[in-house]
């Protein structure tokens, strides 16, 4: 994809936020960790990088995803299920969300398959369910990387 603007939900210490904005995304990257949005400020100065850093709670809705605003959003290790919806209207037609999740049982898991349910109706560009690099030594997770359908051509009747 080319750079665009980039949302970063739970992003923790920033790590997908920084790797974005090296490589010319416009990032906005949220997290509910005063700590961790700080570290994301720390890390971005040095490097001559701006990232957007918000502190704001995702499951107290204190952030809004603007409707059809970013290019590109990531969720990556980090599971509010009610997140999802939001987060789809968020992308522009032909933009892209990715997301990586636990697989397993409880709160913060998937169910196997659960994840690309929730992406019916758009292109799946990847789709894969299993250990990360196949290592049985970390947690089994379900990664999808899904594109919003463009909208259908208006054609006159």
């Amino acid at each position: 994809m080319k750079p665009g603007r980039a949302l970063d939900l739970a992003c923790g210490a920033g790590r997908n936020a920084l790797w974005l904005a090296e490589r010319g995304w416009s990032v906005t990257a949220v997290d509910g960790s005063p700590a961790a949005i700080e570290r994301v400020r720390r890390r971005a100065a040095p490097r001559g990088l701006t990232v957007n850093a918000q502190l704001a709670d995702l499951e107290q809705s204190e952030y809004r995803i603007e409707p059809a605003r970013w290019d590109l959003i990531v969720i990556s290790y980090y599971l509010q299920r009610d997140l999802f919806e939001p987060a789809k209207r968020g992308v522009v037609p032909g933009g892209v969300l990715a997301a990586i999740v636990l697989l397993g049982e409880g709160r913060f898991s998937l169910r196997t398959g659960e994840l690309r349910g929730y992406f019916s109706g758009w292109e799946i560009v990847h789709d894969r369910e299993g250990h990360p690099g196949d290592s049985p030594e970390h947690r089994a997770v379900a990664e999808i990387v899904a594109r919003r359908p463009l909208p259908a051509p208006f054609t006159k009747s």
